[in-house]
């Protein structure tokens, strides 16, 4: 019997991990932009969070890649403004534990269950890179299930899911000539 509740206590939590943990990241940007003329780049807009360390976090993740491309940060009048904003909401699961099921056979009389609502916060993280000439957005990613209020378990996942991002950053651009 207790083996039982514990296999739905553990199977449980791993669905809360597994959509805690694996972001789901995705880019798009402006194909006729010409990613070649960005050396700099600035913020506009740091994001807004609850947690103001996460904030920090945020921010320096993004500029470890950014420099990590041979970006330069500048206070003001980069090529590129950055502006990033997180949302987040809560979901809710449903945990279901058996009773006076003895191995899963039937007894000849009626078990009991305990269902209980387990409620967790998933979030989305937006950057937007703008042109400073035109203040055209030329570069988004989104990586969405990343942010809540746990920063020991968000830490090390939001670090991969930026990275994730900005893999490909800055993006290849194949001009098509007339």
């Amino acid at each position: 019997m207790r083996s039982i509740k514990t296999s739905f206590l553990g199977l449980g939590m791993l669905l809360i991990f597994a959509v805690a943990v694996f972001a789901k990241v995705t880019i798009d940007y402006d194909h006729a932009a010409d990613f070649s003329k960005y050396h700099s780049f600035s913020w506009i807009k740091e994001p807004n969070t609850r947690n103001p360390l996460m904030k920090e976090r945020i921010v320096g993740f993004i500029n470890i890649q950014l420099n990590n491309k041979d970006f330069k940060m500048v206070p003001n009048g980069g090529d590129l403004g950055i502006a990033a904003h997180t949302a987040t909401h809560e979901e809710k699961t449903l945990e279901t534990f058996y009773n006076d099921y003895p191995g899963w056979r039937w007894s000849g009389g009626w078990g009991g269950a305990t269902t209980t609502i387990e409620t967790y916060e998933v979030g989305t993280l937006v950057v937007d890179l703008f042109d400073s000439t035109t203040h055209e957005v030329v570069w988004r990613g989104v990586a969405s299930d990343t942010i809540t209020d746990n920063p020991e378990k968000n830490t090390k996942e939001l670090q991969k899911a930026i990275a994730d991002m900005f893999k490909q950053f800055p993006p290849k651009v194949k001009r098509l000539t007339d």
